[in-house]
């Protein structure tokens, strides 16, 4: 890589509107950044059986992972980017990382995963991820398994909101705000430790909406799935819910999550995992939160909230006012990536970022 290289972006994501791929290249947009993306999503079958079978027999890797690889590869090529940032377990080979870092590019992944995760494990990423130059990892709990994986540089960074994105939306009409109404709301998959802290909640007669996949499978939570909503859904549910629930993914070992700071952004009621991160993030219990550590917590907090008007209102404002008055958006995120990498890398150094 040259010192009078421009900054140019490369990224491999998901570019469907509610993932952290059209976040940032939202982001790099705004800060004037050249920018191209490779939809990653494209390593999976159109065939759900296909994927299925890949998922449990191929060690989860994709069924089109070798072709969209070769893909970032080329594009590289022509699009001669500075600096590669993929997201997640984006499907680029080592190999091929191997191959672009060659020819000068700083590669890059903001892990939305915990890669160690073993629902989500793999041979192949596993062996990617040392060839990544630097990591941005919005987890404490698996450093030094990344570290002793190989990996280069791995840096803290949390998850974010998109302004764009997540904003306080309210039901156009009384008929929409009936449809979407509910005590409790709750985007996120089925995981298997999440069903019984949602049955318990319909047991006891809360009216709970559950956004995400897989939650129609269970007898237990079917009668509160919602399906996969948009972003407009997810806004609107929001705005017509009470109490918002917050649940870090244990697999993952998460201390926050996306709707950590997509949530705030809304302005909800929030009723929160305690974890060191969350309480990083909000502060102590009751000034923008409530937090809760065993299901019995989490009952008594949803059942105070849910009758109680002022505290809810005096709660969401809190914590809108304390994500969205910080930096905590993606393009912040961005930002606080190419700051890094303009300092560690003296070929960015001359590299507008906006």
């Amino acid at each position: 890589m040259t010192s009078n290289r421009k900054l140019r972006l490369l990224l491999v994501a998901n570019p469907g509107e509610v993932h952290v791929g059209a976040h940032l290249f939202a982001a790099a947009q705004k800060l004037n950044i050249p920018v191209r993306l490779v939809d990653a999503s494209k390593a999976l079958s159109a065939n759900r059986w296909i994927n299925s079978f890949c998922y449990h027999f191929r060690g989860h890797r994709p069924f089109h992972l070798h072709r969209v690889s070769r893909q970032v590869r080329a594009e590289t090529e022509r699009f001669q980017p500075t600096v590669l940032l993929a997201t997640g377990m984006a499907a680029i080979e080592a190999e091929d990382l191997i191959a672009i870092r060659a020819v000068g590019v700083h590669t890059c992944n903001f892990l939305t995963d915990d890669p160690f995760n073993p629902l989500l494990a793999s041979r192949w990423f596993t062996k990617a991820l040392p060839e990544y130059d630097t990591l941005f990892n919005p987890r404490h709990a698996n450093m030094d398994d990344l570290h002793a994986a190989g990996c280069r540089t791995v840096r803290y960074l949390p998850f974010a909101y998109a302004p764009e994105i997540h904003f306080p939306d309210k039901p156009a009409n009384q008929a929409e705000c009936a449809s979407l109404a509910s005590d409790l709301y709750f985007v996120g998959g089925a995981d298997r430790d999440r069903i019984d802290c949602m049955a318990l909640l319909i047991r006891e007669g809360f009216r709970l909406a559950l956004y995400g996949p897989f939650w129609h499978r269970h007898l237990s939570t079917r009668s509160a799935a919602r399906g996969i909503a948009d972003a407009v859904t997810v806004r609107k549910g929001a705005a017509a819910g009470k109490v918002a629930l917050c649940l870090v993914r244990r697999s993952n070992r998460d201390g926050h999550c996306m709707r950590t700071f997509e949530l705030p952004a809304m302005r909800t009621c929030m009723v929160v995992e305690d974890t060191e991160e969350h309480r990083e993030i909000f502060g102590p219990d009751g000034e923008c939160v409530v937090y809760f550590q065993t299901a019995e917590e989490m009952l008594s907090a949803v059942r105070r909230l849910v009758v109680d008007d002022e505290a809810r209102t005096r709660l969401a404002d809190a914590c809108h006012k304390r994500i969205c008055g910080g930096r905590n958006t993606y393009l912040d995120r961005l930002v606080e990536m190419l700051r890094y990498l303009k300092a560690e890398l003296p070929a960015l150094a001359e590299a507008d970022s906006g």
